[in-house]
């Protein structure tokens, strides 16, 4: 992978964690927000991967296959958490969740 290819890979990466981290910062919907942090963990995998080819390792990859892991395990215990917040509040809203509060 040439100069110019890690660049623009990394380029696209450092945006995409850029609208990601806007999104979880200005939405309140729970889901748009687990939406932002996959987008989030996506653009990491990409520097990831960008930098793994251009030194010519695997260890990148490997560590996406970790990321990778931890974000559908994120996701299904996320979703089940916001399954139960749902039916017991009628809400998506974040600000309408405060049941972890004293």
């Amino acid at each position: 992978m040439t100069g110019s290819l890690v660049q623009h890979a990394v380029l696209l990466s450092v945006v995409l964690f850029t609208l990601g981290a806007l999104g979880v910062f200005l939405r309140r919907n729970v889901i748009t927000i687990f939406m932002c942090i996959e987008l989030m963990l996506n653009a990491v995998n990409l520097a990831f991967v960008a930098f793994s080819r251009s030194l010519g390792t695997f260890d990148g990859q490997v560590l996406v296959f970790f990321v990778m892991t931890v974000a559908a395990a994120e996701a299904a215990v996320g979703l089940a958490i916001v399954i139960a917040l749902h039916r017991h509040r009628d809400t998506l809203d974040v600000d309408a969740f405060n049941l972890l509060k004293w």
